[in-house]
């Protein structure tokens, strides 16, 4: 698939019949190649890095589950072109998994504003994560959601130290209630790495 596609038109959506026929060997491909792109966090972090390919996988599962046709196709671009990178940037899913729902509320009672504390660090220099705008994803109450979504805006100089394969990269949250950093595989690099083409 082009690297260079930055937004999903309607013609990039396949056939409600084709993709029904095909749905089955897309959705396998889809889920090996986010292998590389899923970092787990702490005990409940995990953070999904998606894609042009991630949201078209996205766009086509929602049109096929609600079967909603064109109407439905453009609240699906609204919804999910802006977590495809620009070319100078990585977007991620963030979900906070925990099964048990009363665990679940009382963790998201206590991490209010979660979002503004994520950063990736390349040899030490800090990225600090932007959530996407367009959402507000911790309520007045100081509840945080369990599903954010956030960039990492990178200048020219970062994009090449991450493309180098002889930078370390590391995942973090520094949240006063949650806090975790993991190195990112030379697997997840490489595959992030093609999200700045």
């Amino acid at each position: 698939m082009p690297r260079e596609k930055r937004e999903i038109q309607k013609e990039d959506i396949i056939p409600l019949d084709v993709y029904i026929e095909k749905r089955r060997e897309l959705r396998k491909s889809i889920v090996d190649y986010k292998k590389n792109r899923r970092v787990a966090l702490g005990p409940y972090a995990t953070f999904y890095f998606e894609s042009y390919e991630t949201m078209l996988a996205q766009v086509q599962e929602m049109l096929y589950i609600e079967k909603g046709g064109d109407e439905q196709l453009q609240d699906e671009l609204s919804a999910y072109n802006p977590l495809i990178p620009n070319g100078k940037e990585l977007t991620a899913t963030l979900m906070f998994e925990i099964d048990n729902p009363i665990s679940r509320a009382a963790f998201l009672g206590k991490v209010g504003g979660i979002e503004e504390t994520v950063f990736m660090k390349i040899n030490g220099e800090k990225i600090k994560a932007v959530p996407e705008e367009d959402v507000d994803r911790t309520s007045a109450e100081g509840k945080a959601s369990s599903v954010q979504f956030i960039h990492f805006n990178f200048t020219d100089d970062q994009i090449e130290k991450f493309q180098s394969n002889s930078s370390e990269i590391e995942l973090g949250i520094d949240h006063k209630e949650y806090s975790h950093s993991t190195k990112l595989s030379k697997e997840n690099i490489a595959s992030l790495s093609a999200d700045f083409n």
